[in-house]
């Protein structure tokens, strides 16, 4: 390790604890082989998010915003999708098998000056994704057109709604998308399988590179950080056994999640994103199934898309999971017809 490159990952150490806000997550992907794509995530957040799952169907004609100058389209995909506050989306899979999931960024910028593009509200972001698109490339190659602004408002207790978003597909390609100093960054390929919170993601690479060099065997870096679980899961994703079995697969990317989740009740405003985790989920992105594990549950249940019903014209469908529910197994036939939630701008 050169000098140069030790001062860097000390700065950047350095930097990542000045970070206050205690919203994080983490999220990995497993790539096995003969196809086995599986992408888990965290939700961790200083609060009890009142996260719901919603089947949504083909068809539904949505807008970025409520008026003005915006984006409008109709569901290409139908999807399933875990919601914050049941105001936005948070993390989703759709029938094609891309996953969207949204996590916290605190030096995320959107704002540019005099700007006069379109505005897509951050709740409806990752579902834009889910909508309209079957992979990554495709989704990589409409927003490299930076062709719309990003709408951030503040969110119900008073947060900042500054997030960055992570995607993946069958072939197992993945995209960050970040927006800083209001530009949108784009990371794309199979390698950017990992993915937390601050620093940027150029960043988070950086600091992550530092520990390869090290080694995993000797030693990883163990606190809740987010720097650290980026370490942390990085080494796991790729060394857990390669399997084409879907059980063993999912089994080993939720034992990662696992390890880089923060225990119950641990909320840390000094320290740089680091909050409880509240539920976890897991995509069999070549089955299409969704599992899901809240904290408050015995139970990890999962939905299998294939009893599903995504035509256009079925009802919108929701699963309560803020009452104390407890599913097992296959809860797809336990979902109920539903209105659908409001984005945060409606």
């Amino acid at each position: 390790m050169k000098t140069r490159s030790l001062a860097l990952f000390f700065s950047l150490i350095l930097a990542s604890s000045l970070f206050i806000p205690s919203y994080a997550c983490t999220r990995a992907v497993y790539l096995g082989p003969n196809g086995m794509v599986v992408t888990g995530r965290t939700m961790d957040w200083k609060e009890e998010i009142r996260s719901n799952l919603y089947l949504l169907p083909r068809g539904i004609k949505r807008s970025g915003a409520d008026s003005g100058n915006t984006l409008h389209w109709t569901s290409k995909y139908g999807s399933v999708v875990a919601t914050g506050y049941d105001i936005g989306t948070a993390d989703g899979m759709n029938e094609k098998g891309l996953v969207a999931n949204l996590l916290y960024l605190t030096e995320s910028v959107y704002t540019r000056p005099n700007d006069t593009r379109p505005v897509m509200g951050m709740s409806i972001w990752a579902q834009y994704i889910l909508d309209n698109f079957a992979t990554v490339e495709e989704a990589v190659q409409a927003l490299k057109a930076d062709s719309f602004r990003i709408d951030a408002p503040d969110m119900p207790n008073g947060a900042r709604s500054t997030m960055h978003l992570a995607i993946s597909d069958t072939t197992g390609n993945s995209a960050i998308f970040e927006y800083l100093d209001g530009n949108l960054t784009i990371h794309e390929g199979a390698q950017y399988q990992i993915m937390t919170n601050s620093p940027s993601y150029d960043q988070q690479i950086t600091l992550d590179d530092y520990w390869q060099q090290i080694g995993g065997l000797v030693m990883l870096p163990g606190t809740n950080r987010a720097s650290d679980r980026f370490v942390r899961a990085s080494f796991y994703i790729r060394a857990i056994p390669q399997t084409s079995d879907p059980h063993l697969a999912v089994a080993g990317v939720f034992s990662v999640m696992r390890n880089v989740s923060v225990p119950l009740g641990i909320t840390t405003p000094q320290q740089p994103n680091i909050s409880s985790t509240r539920w976890r989920s897991v995509s069999d992105q070549k089955n299409k199934i969704y599992y899901f594990e809240s904290t408050m549950s015995p139970n990890i249940f999962w939905i299998s898309f294939k009893n599903l019903d995504f035509n256009a014209g079925a009802p919108v469908k929701k699963l309560m999971l803020t009452d104390g529910e407890i599913y097992t197994g296959n809860a797809a036939s336990k979902f109920v017809p539903a209105p659908p939630f409001k984005f945060l701008f409606e």
